[in-house]
Formats: structure tokens, C-alpha cells, sequence
């Protein structure tokens, strides 16, 4: 065999274990219902809910309730169903949690609860164009 068609043969074997390990860990979008059934039928990986803050009738973000330390802290997500699930983040607050149009986040269910790993933030004000 030659040493062109052996290294050939050695890079396709790297990139399909690049491609079988990242879709291992990869995830879709679900609502907070599609994330239950899927705790209670075992799946343990993490799921991916993406929603609003909840907001009172004023606009106003309501059920944002970090712990006396700021370690920890529970909101109220509201998926695209319009389901509403508090959801626990075992860390501090991000900073532009308040501030954000959307909310992901990363976890799964425990004990009835959904338990966030991760939580990533859209501002609009990133987003929004500029005039020069």
C-alpha cells in the first residue's frame, strides 16, 4: 500500500471519530414537556429548553429569585408551548440574565425539578443595528 493512500485512510478514520464524538453531545430544542418524557424515559444527557422570563402583565420580569449567598439562583422560563417551569442554575446569576430576549437552558430533570447545567443568554441589544 502506498503512503499517500495509508495517510488518506488515517485522516477519514480521525474525521468520522471527530464527527461520531460532537453528535454524540449534540442536542435540539425541545419544550419543557418533550424534556420530561425524555427524563422519564431515561435519557440523561442534556437537554436543551429555550424560552422567555417570565413577565407580569406591566412587562416587567417576575420569579427571578437568587439565594441570600448569590451562588445560586431559581427563575421562571416560559417555553414556546407556554409552559411555565422554574428552573433551579447552580451558580450565580449570569449578568444580562435580566436583560435577555432569549434564554437557553441546559440540563434535565431531577426529582420533578428541571436542573440547569448551563444557561446561555441572547440580548437584543447586541443585535439591534446602529446608525453611524
Amino acid at each position: 500500500m502506498k503512503k499517500s493512500s495509508l495517510i488518506g485512510i488515517i485522516v477519514i478514520a480521525i474525521a468520522i471519530a471527530v464527527i461520531v464524538s460532537t453528535s454524540s453531545s449534540a442536542s435540539s430544542y425541545v419544550t419543557f414537556d418533550e424534556a420530561y418524557a425524555m427524563s422519564e424515559t431515561g435519557k440523561e444527557s442534556t437537554i436543551h429548553v429555550v424560552g422567555e422570563l417570565k413577565k407580569n402583565s406591566a412587562g416587567q420580569i417576575v420569579g427571578v429569585k437568587p439565594s441570600e449567598d448569590r451562588l445560586t439562583v431559581e427563575f421562571i422560563l416560559v417555553d414556546d408551548n407556554q409552559k411555565e417551569q422554574t428552573v433551579f442554575l447552580n451558580s450565580p446569576m449570569p449578568s444580562d440574565l435580566m436583560n435577555s430576549d432569549k434564554v437557553v437552558v441546559i440540563g434535565g430533570y431531577k426529582n420533578d425539578r428541571f436542573m440547569a447545567d448551563k444557561v446561555l443568554l441572547k440580548c437584543p441589544s447586541k443585535y439591534e443595528e446602529t446608525t453611524l
